[in-house]
């Protein structure tokens, strides 16, 4: 009997990894026509190719992805705002045709938006950031304060209270779960974990293209601001900052980014009760806030809760 149902468990979980392994790569397929109709161009750098959605009118918001992203990321993150803005949305280094050169600092990732800036003959920008990305956005506001309009961080990574004793060096996925058929076989696990839709895959999908950007952001990006504390003087920055976050994030702590807040001057910070990483449903709140941020001279600096 005992045989029986161990082989009936294996008969089943073959069946189900088979299944998986067809519905993979039926996405990694689809995801290739996906990504072709963003229109992505590839500019030449000193640092080496970086890809980009360049798209609308008006002011210009550089868009800064997080782990697991790329130019498509970038630009979805932004797509309420195409309307009435024109956007960047480049691939940050190692994702979706952006090379890796030197050591992928964010300050590197900073001074190579620069350069594409410039080859765009784009002088300044309001930097919205997600994520991972937070990290490679404040660099650039803290460098580069004169090509910063604004900037704007969407449940990002936030820099530190006072310098921590310790921190992870390596704060990310396992390099294994960089594959196509590893991340869609833990896709079930997506809503218990991270706090999003199952579905969510299917914009992570070709994982391999991403992997080098997913394996830099979790060895450097994600701890720079850790590492290099003295090097980030929030309290110095000369641009006005909007900050969004869901309470239910669970991504990114919600009491640290409540905290880390007050570091930045001339900052307003927007909270919403529920709607995870992706602050989904709060799509309206957000458009508003933003609009408001650009394009209003004097917009009023506060606290406000959804």
């Amino acid at each position: 009997m005992i045989i029986y149902v161990t082989g009936g468990i294996l008969l089943v979980l073959a069946v189900y990894l088979i299944v998986q392994g067809i519905r993979c790569s039926i996405a990694v397929k689809a995801s290739k026509e996906r990504l072709a109709a963003y229109g992505a161009q590839t500019a030449i750098l000193s640092y080496g190719n970086m890809s980009y959605v360049d798209t609308g009118e008006g002011e210009t918001i550089l868009s800064v992805h997080g782990i697991f992203g790329g130019y498509d990321q970038a630009y979805d993150t932004c797509i309420d705002f195409n309307s009435d803005y024109r956007i960047i949305a480049p691939s940050r280094f190692g994702y979706l045709g952006s090379d890796i050169l030197g050591d992928g600092t964010p300050a590197e990732q900073a001074k190579a938006y620069v350069e594409l800036l410039d080859k765009l003959e784009i002088d300044k920008v309001y930097l919205l950031a997600t994520s991972a990305g937070g990290s490679v956005a404040i660099r650039f506001a803290l460098d580069y304060p004169e090509r910063t309009k604004g900037l704007i961080l969407y449940c990002s990574a936030m820099p530190y209270i006072e310098k921590p004793e310790k921190y992870m060096e390596y704060a990310g996925p396992p390099a294994f779960l960089c594959n196509d058929y590893a991340m869609f076989l833990f896709s079930p696990l997506f809503s218990p974990v991270m706090g999003m839709k199952p579905s969510t895959i299917y914009s992570m999908i070709p994982c391999g293209s991403r992997k080098n950007g997913v394996i830099l952001d979790a060895s450097v990006t994600n701890s720079d601001m850790a590492r290099n504390f003295d090097s980030y003087p929030i309290e110095d920055l000369q641009v006005p900052t909007l900050i969004f976050q869901a309470k239910d994030d669970k991504l990114i702590n919600y009491a640290d980014t409540e905290n880390a807040v007050k570091r930045f001057p001339n900052c307003t910070f927007l909270s919403f009760e529920n709607g995870g990483h992706l602050m989904v449903g709060h799509e309206k709140e957000i458009k508003e806030a933003v609009f408001n941020f650009t394009k209003t001279e004097n917009f009023k600096n506060g606290i406000l809760r959804k």
